[in-house]
């Protein structure tokens, strides 16, 4: 994949394992994770390994890394963006790449569980919802929309509910 310049700010290309430490500082600063939905970053590090292991793009930005996206499987695992650079488009230009790379592995689907204030973000982007999962106490108190993107061609997601879990795994190429 090339790496695309957006908005001729950001610059969007793989995360290598030297991101780590950069993803995980920009991901607890996200102001959408204080208060009432903090517990489910507590402890959470982007890894070296988890970067190997998944495909995850980075936007990187004159000061560094401005937002990033994570496909693990067939899931949109991880979609954040720095809180100074939200409305600017960028987060839609992560969904859309990796989706790209989603289809590149012949996937038809990409679920996503969302973070609740986001939800209405990923409807804007093309997914559906599909069901929502339930809290996993004590570190998810609250139940979180499911949605799914479909990849095959018509842009609508299957009629369907679903539980967690569930969906298309094949593993995607590094």
């Amino acid at each position: 994949m090339v790496p695309v310049t957006v908005a001729g700010m950001f610059k969007i290309d793989r995360a290598t394992a030297a991101d780590a430490a950069s993803l995980t500082d920009l991901m607890h600063a996200s102001s959408a994770y204080r208060g009432r939905y903090a517990s489910i970053l507590e402890g959470y590090a982007v890894t070296p390994d988890y970067l190997r292991q998944h495909h995850v793009l980075v936007a990187r930005g004159p000061s560094g890394p401005a937002g990033f996206a994570a496909l693990t499987e067939a899931e949109l695992d991880l979609l954040f963006v720095a809180d100074e650079t939200q409305g600017s488009g960028l987060g839609a230009r992560l969904v859309r790449r990796i989706l790209e790379v989603a289809r590149e592995n012949g996937l038809t689907e990409v679920r996503v569980v969302s973070h609740p204030p986001a939800a209405k973000f990923y409807e804007r982007v093309g997914a559906r919802r599909i069901g929502t999962v339930p809290p996993k106490p004590p570190r998810i108190s609250w139940s979180r929309p499911e949605l799914v993107f479909s990849l095959s061609g018509n842009g609508s997601a299957p009629a369907r509910e679903t539980t967690a879990g569930q969906g298309d795994r094949r593993r995607i190429r590094s």
